[in-house]
């Protein structure tokens, strides 16, 4: 077993009203090798009051189930004989409402685009290897939210 940790560190600054909603949703998260990202809630749920430089919850959904496939992919690939030279993703989440004043993350639709070292698999092999980077996934694994590689 695996322990993962984050701290979030947030803090009402001066002259803002908590009261009314008037507040930033900046703050920061870090990780225990040191990172430290500058995060937020979503423009699209809090308007002006996000930091849209930051990362929000969402865009990490996201960014973690793309990162999760890569990664397997990586490993099936390597394990069925083939060299990746690069993988690219421009991985793109739907949220959306799925009961009255709850929203979720419904489908994430990943978009790899690999580069090979020598022989490229047939279209069947990479579909196949695609399945099973899905299935090994842990992020994947993790979630209701519907996951396609296209």
């Amino acid at each position: 077993m695996a322990t993962y940790t984050a701290d979030v560190d947030w803090k009402l600054a001066d002259g803002e009203d908590f009261a009314k909603g008037r507040y930033s949703r900046g703050h920061t998260l870090s990780f225990d090798g040191g990172t430290v990202v500058p995060a937020s809630a979503s423009p699209h749920v809090v308007g002006k009051w996000a930091v849209k430089a930051a990362v929000d919850p969402e865009e990490m959904l996201v960014a973690a189930l793309s990162n999760c496939h890569m990664l397997s992919f990586l490993h099936v690939a390597r394990l069925a004989g083939f060299t990746v030279a690069a993988y690219r993703d421009h991985a793109k989440g739907v949220m959306e409402e799925i009961a009255p004043g709850k929203h979720a993350v419904t489908k994430v639709a990943l978009h790899p685009r690999i580069e090979w070292v020598g022989e490229a698999p047939q279209q069947t092999k990479l579909e196949q290897m695609h399945h099973e980077a899905h299935e090994a996934c842990f992020i994947a694994n993790s979630v209701k939210t519907q996951v396609t590689v296209n």
